[in-house]
């Protein structure tokens, strides 16, 4: 997994590599024995179009990493968990739900993402977060050879696969549409 050429200027570069986020990654990723180059890229990524445009792949090929509030059972407090799916997707809450056997799945305010992961949306990586967090990743991901995931920075991504980002997070594998 080659990265492409880098994308920014040498002081970009330098600036979001040693951003607290993006070494909190950095040092996840090697603490996962997984030695990964971070690219960054010389606009925002903070959707998976402006990603996949960037890196000249598919958008499908973007594992966006968002957070959901999952309720067990109506009234029960809401547990954040991160569902990694293809950027050429949107989450069906109500079908994942149902496949999780859980009484709902919402979307996260900003404050809870932060909160649960140390990223701000936009940034979130699928690794590295500020609390251990259930992890549920897009079947549709295992289609790609090379899959590109959010580095803790809205410019910053690294090459990973489905199998390994499997086994990165934990995660468990699950269809989102």
């Amino acid at each position: 997994m080659t990265p492409p050429e880098p994308l920014a200027t040498a002081d970009d570069d330098a600036a979001v590599r040693a951003s607290a986020s993006v070494q909190r990654v950095v040092t996840a990723l090697h603490e996962l024995l997984v030695d990964r180059d971070v690219t960054v890229l010389t606009g925002s990524a903070r959707t998976a179009a402006e990603a996949a445009e960037q890196l000249g792949v598919e958008v499908g090929q973007i594992a966006s990493s968002l957070v959901f509030a999952l309720r067990e059972e109506p009234g029960s407090e809401p547990v954040p968990v991160l569902v990694l799916t293809s950027g050429a997707h949107r989450v069906d809450t109500v079908k994942v739900a149902d496949v999780l056997e859980v009484a709902a799945l919402d979307r996260a305010d900003p404050a809870t993402v932060r909160e649960a992961t140390g990223f701000a949306i936009g940034g979130v990586a699928p690794v590295g977060h500020l609390h251990p967090m259930r992890t549920f990743v897009d079947i549709a991901l295992s289609r790609w050879p090379t899959v590109w995931a959010a580095a803790g920075h809205p410019r910053a991504v690294f090459a990973t696969s489905y199998d390994e980002l499997l086994r990165l997070t934990g995660g468990q594998s699950v269809e989102v549409v």
